[in-house]
């Protein structure tokens, strides 16, 4: 998939942020060299398999200015540094446990010039700040995640939607999600984007 089909999905992107877009390209395929950030065989699509699934959560909803979100589990900085190009007025905390992987998606963040992303390495539950939003890709279970970021969910709501967890999700979900009955909303990526990739996978949204 090439980067273009971004601005397809995307057309209100400026120029700058097409432009940090482009830059990811080489700057994952380098570190991917010096360290298994992304799998080998997903290097080469890079823009389909990470870039615009975590593009997918901007589909979903719209963060107003001032959100503050936390990437939980960011790995090399997926959904964290996409959506963070997007969304300049929102502020993203990006941590994970494993410490070459953030140090990674810091230096990403770094230099293609985000000035809304912290990162931290540590794991979830050591995590102590407050934060409208939760995101993560393909992490952990949703029961196992929602335990230990409930004590992260601020109180106050900024959004058109509750604050709460909202993960990417592959496969069939429905034992994960069962245990929330009507509370827990899953949407199916396939209706934001037609690449083939996305049929199985779904965005699961839950208020906290």
């Amino acid at each position: 998939m090439n980067r273009t089909i971004l601005a397809e999905y995307f057309s209100e992107m400026t120029s700058g942020q097409s432009e940090q877009f482009d830059m990811l390209g080489a700057l994952y395929a380098d570190w991917n060299a010096k360290i298994n950030v992304i799998s080998r065989k997903d290097i080469d699509n890079l823009y389909e398999r990470h870039v615009l699934h975590s593009l997918s959560i901007a589909r979903f909803i719209r963060f107003t200015a001032e959100t503050r979100v936390l990437d939980a589990g960011t790995g090399g900085g997926f959904p964290g540094i996409p959506l963070a190009i997007l969304f300049p007025s929102v502020q993203f905390h990006l941590v994970d446990s494993t410490g070459k992987k953030i140090r990674v998606a810091q230096s990403i963040a770094e230099t293609i010039g985000l000035s809304n992303v912290t990162a931290r390495h540590c794991r979830i539950e050591d995590e102590k700040g407050v934060f409208d939003f939760v995101v993560s890709r393909a992490v952990m279970t949703v029961g196992e995640l929602v335990k230990l970021i409930r004590k992260n969910i601020d109180k106050v709501q900024r959004n058109a939607l509750p604050n709460g967890l909202i993960c990417l999700k592959g496969g069939d979900t429905g034992k994960e999600t069962a245990v929330y009955g009507k509370n827990v909303l899953v949407t199916a990526i396939r209706d934001y984007f037609v690449e083939p990739y996305f049929e199985t996978k779904k965005i699961i949204y839950l208020p906290l």
